[in-house]
């Protein structure tokens, strides 16, 4: 008979997890950036690089592989390093374009005294410094946390969430929230979606060149671009996606273990569930892995829309169940 998990087993496997997931993200794209490369090789005449349409002879000759080699030895590194400078300069305004965007009011102790003493005393239980608290002026129930650090950290709250949860739910929803930026979840997704949005951006600046490049260039900057563009479109979205599952899981877990009280956090997502939909993260589809539950209308988005691996949350029916599970062995 197999023994049942403990919340600390279930923290370890999601690390376990997170951690193969976020190597994957730049091998995936240093293994299909040298297969895209090599794609356009055969096209390019090795002899002065200039585009060759025709594209006589054999397709993977030597020299062919060898130019290959030397276009990915510039260009991957290359964009990589721009992406670690983009990363690190986003990492410091990130979380106030978010708040911002979101249409999210900061409160303090003197206009919402009874939320900041909840958040503090969930703070101090967690051993972290008290985040900044703001407010999403909308009847449905979601919360998300942001940060790059514990000690500049904010979380953001509906009004219906605040008020349509009992204190003991709604401090499992805060600790959920706490879990998040105790485990380095807030500064980790922060990377991962201004990381997506560099692809992407990337991809456009690269296909508008192509517009205006001579012809002998035009293809090879429309491949790359093209390449740049479903990558920050399809495979590092799923990337995201399957590492917000995972973390979803694991602040569970850690709230659990905070609130001592697992069924209270149960219950929250049980309400949670099927009222999550914000109206001013409606367009924000990089967001929404950050929040407690999917805040988009129906699954929202081309890649969510993908369904299986590329949705936002896991199940909040399997969170639950997991929570339930706990109850009892904290």
């Amino acid at each position: 008979m197999a023994i049942p998990k403990t919340t600390y087993d279930h923290i370890d496997d999601n690390k376990k997890r997170t951690f193969i997931i976020l190597v994957l993200f730049p091998i995936t794209f240093a293994v299909l950036a040298y297969l895209t490369i090599l794609l356009i090789t055969p096209f390019v005449n090795v002899s002065d690089g200039s585009i060759n349409y025709s594209a006589q002879g054999s397709f993977y000759t030597p020299q062919a592989w060898a130019m290959a080699n030397t276009y990915a030895a510039y260009i991957i590194p290359g964009v990589l390093i721009c992406l670690g400078i983009w990363v690190s300069a986003s990492l410091f305004y990130g979380d106030d374009i978010i708040l911002n965007s979101s249409k999210a009011v900061e409160v303090t102790s003197q206009t919402q005294r009874e939320l900041y003493n909840l958040v503090d005393s969930v703070a101090i239980t967690a051993g972290l410094p008290t985040p900044k608290i703001y407010l999403i002026d909308d009847n449905n129930l979601n919360a998300y946390a942001t940060g790059r650090k514990p000690e500049n950290a904010s979380i953001a709250l509906t009004t219906g969430l605040v008020k349509r949860l009992n204190r003991q739910e709604l401090e499992g929803v805060i600790a959920h929230e706490m879990s998040h930026i105790g485990n380095r979840d807030t500064r980790l997704m922060i990377i991962v979606v201004v990381g997506i949005t560099f692809f992407v951006l990337l991809g456009q600046i690269v296909l508008r060149s192509a517009r205006h490049a001579k012809k002998q260039a035009a293809l090879l900057l429309f491949c790359l671009g093209l390449f740049f563009m479903l990558y920050g479109y399809l495979i590092a979205p799923i990337l995201r996606f399957a590492l917000s599952r995972r973390r979803e899981y694991q602040a569970d877990a850690t709230a659990a273990l905070i609130t001592r009280n697992p069924a209270a956090l149960a219950s929250a997502l049980e309400k949670i569930s099927g009222n999550s939909a914000v109206k001013s993260l409606s367009d924000m589809e990089t967001v929404s892995p950050m929040c407690i539950a999917n805040p988009m209308s129906g699954n929202g988005g081309l890649v969510s829309a993908l369904g299986g691996i590329t949705a936002t949350h896991p199940p909040i029916e399997k969170r639950v169940k997991a929570l339930r599970e706990m109850d009892g062995r904290i």
